[in-house]
């Protein structure tokens, strides 16, 4: 049997190969496995991928071949079970002759979990559960948001300053950049470049068109990692404003990469949207749905998730003004916040973080499991308003 030290080795090493299915599996997990011999070297590994049909443990089995006999199978989440896309792992190990199964997680799907782990059991195969469990529960958290309450998991991320100001007075904001937020960039070229990274493991990212008017961004995952399905852009657009000359629109027109690469939820208060401009829009290929508004009339922020979880969409990064960051903490729809600061102050008549008060006192939403994170002069911190294996 292979020792504490060792084992963990070799989970790491399972969850760095799930780490390659980001961008490719989703809505479902990221899995890694990791196949030892009897003798204690690597005989076989896998990666998930959506499109690649079959699941990380028959990728590692197949490499591995009459090696797998006896040998243990390493994996960052609970081989499955039941009959889907595939056929049941958990049958593929115990046929390969595997002897031990070492995993960090059971599968937070309710449905199924824990399982794959009782028919390994009952076939003899000795099972460990628990190695790195953080870390795991951690890499699949937009999945356990997703197949809990079918829901996207949602990422509230802002850059600010030291006294919580996201841009100029939109009155001193005049002949900026093309692409570059009013105003100017609040933090600096590290910073950027990992949001591209958050953007690549992100299924959608959600705007007001605010944002759009002011800073004429892509909204584009410039991370350079290969995607399987394109990130959906989400523009919240209450009377559908989106100019047909902005940058975002004319990527599609360019050449988009795919229904909803652009996705408009408007919300007219008689639930007709202007169909002129609709049908100029989607002659463009841009995707327009009506969404019942809130009480401010804007976009309802809960039916918004509600249907992009219809569209197998399992997380969602807002990169929106004041007035939607307002409107997301206010619906408590924010499982995370990724708050990035630069070391600097703005003043007063700033724009703020959030356009409105999101609570009383004793409503305050508190941030728990916080990290912190540093990018060269700037620095994050990152927390949690819900748990995602939770409810």
């Amino acid at each position: 049997m292979a020792d504490d030290s060792t084992d963990e080795q070799f989970l790491h090493r399972a969850l760095d190969l799930a780490r390659d299915g980001i961008g490719l599996a989703s809505p479902n997990p990221y899995v890694g496995a990791l196949i030892v011999d009897s003798h204690g070297t690597v005989a076989g590994t896998g990666v998930y991928t959506y499109a690649g049909v079959k699941h990380a443990e028959v990728r590692a089995l197949e490499q591995a071949g009459e090696k797998a006999r006896g040998g243990t199978l390493y994996i960052n989440l609970e081989p499955h079970s039941h009959q889907g896309r595939t056929p049941a792992c958990t049958d593929a190990l115990i046929a390969a002759g595997i002897h031990r199964v070492v995993a960090s997680m059971a599968d937070p799907n309710p449905k199924v979990s824990g399982r794959g782990f009782e028919k390994l059991r009952a076939a003899g195969v000795q099972v460990e559960v628990g190695g790195l469990e953080a870390e795991a529960r951690r890499l699949n958290e937009n999945f356990a948001r997703y197949i809990r309450h079918g829901l996207p998991f949602v990422t509230l991320k802002a850059a600010m300053t030291l006294d919580g100001k996201i841009a100029l007075p939109a009155a001193t904001c005049v002949n900026h950049p093309v692409g570059t937020p009013a105003g100017g960039w609040i933090t600096g070229e590290e910073a950027r470049a990992y949001v591209h990274q958050q953007r690549h493991q992100s299924d959608a990212l959600m705007v007001g068109v605010g944002t759009i008017l002011a800073d004429d961004p892509l909204l584009t995952d410039r991370s350079g990692c290969p995607r399987r399905r394109p990130l959906v852009r989400v523009i919240l657009d209450s009377h559908l404003r989106l100019p047909l000359e902005s940058r975002l629109v004319q990527s599609v027109t360019a050449g988009g990469t795919g229904k909803n690469d652009v996705l408009v939820f408007c919300s007219f208060p008689d639930g007709r949207p202007d169909e002129k401009k609709k049908r100029e829009l989607e002659a463009r290929g841009i995707h327009i749905e009506s969404i019942k508004p809130a009480a401010d009339g804007r976009p309802d922020m809960e039916a918004v998730l509600r249907r992009l979880g219809e569209l197998e969409i399992a997380s969602v990064m807002i990169e929106g003004g004041s007035r939607v960051n307002a409107a997301a903490l206010g619906s408590k729809v924010v499982d995370k916040v990724f708050l990035y600061y630069a070391p600097t102050i703005l003043g007063a008549g700033s724009v703020p973080f959030a356009s409105a008060s999101v609570g009383q006192v004793d409503e305050m939403q508190h941030v728990k499991d916080l990290s912190l994170h540093r990018f060269g002069a700037d620095f994050a911190v990152e927390g949690y308003l819900r748990d995602p294996y939770e409810g």
